[in-house]
């Protein structure tokens, strides 16, 4: 098989299937990718490479004896350092855990090795995940493999990294705010964040039982190809009677959706803060590319948009982040990031009569916005303002609201998806977003399928 490392999960699960390449070759070969990329990459930072060879021998000779036939029998992964994994060091980039190694696995690592997948190794990850970039005080900082003097995003951002550098098919992030959208879009791979209360939390760095925010974290898959999202989500999708928040709710299947005849809201600028010209144009390709398909676009932006500055602050920290201290203290952490220090000591309690009245605020943002989406599908609109930035960027007050189109769909709970649509002046990868209706994961990926097909997707970097 060619260039496996570049191949996508669902063509490499059929070939170990077809047994035109065995789950040895395959691991071996994603093996030597990491090795030849991650020193300058620094996005893998925990290999498990002996129990994944060993793992994959067990593959080959179960499909040898007839039984298996799991949907990822024999094709390697990277998970987040985020998720637990039985007998591997895992972090979640809080110096606390520094050495950690959890008893058992997140409900999504067990449901994933259990449909047959083969850890190669741990991603990394900002403290905590409450991070745009990924750098922590463990493993240090990783790199784009674009443009290693800019970030890979946050907080998937070594998951982003190593898959499109080719040294794993797919891997599981989380995403509070847009940290498995931004990832996708800096690093020029395709990513989906499902529903709130469609993937078990249980055994993530940030657990389920968050209060007030806890409906803004979700777990969710990246790859290079559209179609490893639509393998993946079904096997880590449904309740594990764990999370309270997890609903049994049906998942549709993409490849039965029509694209012709859907109705799409399409805006460039959400009023926050204007995108490149460059993003704007890649916005503007994929809704002709939706129009060839067949489908309606016309340009319209939510008005609800304009309240998230007024919610979104209050939201994260009008506690003032006890809820980020809690966490810590958790984890057993004395020494925090610059971020994370950054966060804590920025912001102020609000007194409670404020918090709940911008909790009511929330409540109306909702309800606009499934106002809005009443007479669409989906929207297609930027994952964020600009490309990938240099290091320490995100920090600048400048940026502050240039990530707002990723955050803005965490706060509704609805499905969103992302693909490359196009390319910055300096080489930089864009991303366009698909959001969709409520529990509509199947409408978000056949349109991202649909761009990917007719805008390319996935480029391979030099590296």
């Amino acid at each position: 098989m060619d260039d496996i490392t570049f191949s996508s999960a669902t063509k490499i699960a059929q070939a170990v299937r077809d047994k035109d390449v065995s789950a040895v070759e395959v691991v071996e070969a994603h093996l030597r990718r990491i090795e030849a990329v991650n020193p300058k990459l620094n996005a893998v930072v925990q290999l498990c490479a002996d129990r994944a060879l060993s793992e994959a021998a067990d593959a080959d000779a179960a499909l040898a004896n007839g039984r298996s036939n799991s949907p990822l029998h024999g094709v390697p992964m990277t998970l987040k350092d985020s998720l637990d994994t039985e007998g591997v060091v895992t972090t979640g980039g809080t110096q606390g855990r520094t050495g950690f190694v959890p008893s058992e696995d997140a409900t999504v690592t067990a449901r994933l090795r259990a449909a047959g997948a083969i850890l190669l190794g741990k991603t990394n990850t900002p403290e905590l995940t409450l991070a745009g970039e990924t750098n922590n005080l463990i493993y240090g900082r990783t790199e784009n493999p674009y443009m290693h003097d800019r970030i890979p995003g946050g907080s998937s951002g070594g998951a982003a990294s190593i898959i499109a550098a080719g040294g794993s098919p797919f891997d599981m992030g989380s995403d509070t705010g847009g940290s498995i959208r931004l990832p996708a879009h800096f690093c020029g791979i395709t990513g989906l964040k499902p529903n709130s209360g469609r993937v078990p939390r249980t055994g993530h760095i940030v657990p389920y039982g968050m209060g007030a925010v806890d409906a803004l974290t979700q777990n969710g898959p990246l790859a290079r190809f559209v179609e490893d999202l639509a393998l993946t989500l079904p096997i880590i999708a449904g309740p594990d009677w764990s999370d309270p928040a997890i609903a049994p709710v049906p998942l549709g299947d993409p490849a039965d959706v029509n694209i012709a005849g859907l109705r799409i809201a399409m805006h460039t600028d959400n009023g926050l803060k204007t995108p490149t010209p460059e993003i704007q144009d890649a916005v503007r390709a994929a809704a002709k590319a939706l129009e060839s398909a067949g489908a309606n676009v016309e340009e319209a932006r939510p008005d609800a948009l304009a309240m998230i500055p007024d919610i979104n602050p209050k939201l994260n920290g009008g506690d003032g982040r006890a809820w980020v201290t809690r966490l810590l203290e958790r984890a057993g952490t004395t020494e925090m990031s610059p971020f994370i220090k950054n966060r804590l000591t920025q912001i102020d309690p609000v007194p409670s009569s404020e918090y709940s009245a911008m909790l009511e605020e929330l409540d109306r943002y909702r309800s606009l916005m499934l106002g809005f989406m009443r007479d669409y599908d989906a929207i297609l609109c930027p994952t964020a303002a600009i490309p990938a930035c240099a290091h320490g960027g995100t920090w600048l007050d400048g940026n502050q609201w240039s990530f707002s189109y990723s955050g803005a769909y965490n706060m509704t709970g609805w499905p969103g998806a992302v693909v490359r649509g196009g390319t910055s002046p300096e080489g930089l990868p864009i991303g366009v977003q698909v959001v969709a209706r409520p529990w509509r994961e199947d409408v978000a990926l056949a349109l991202a399928a649909t761009l990917e097909s007719a805008l390319g997707g996935w480029q391979k970097p030099k590296l």
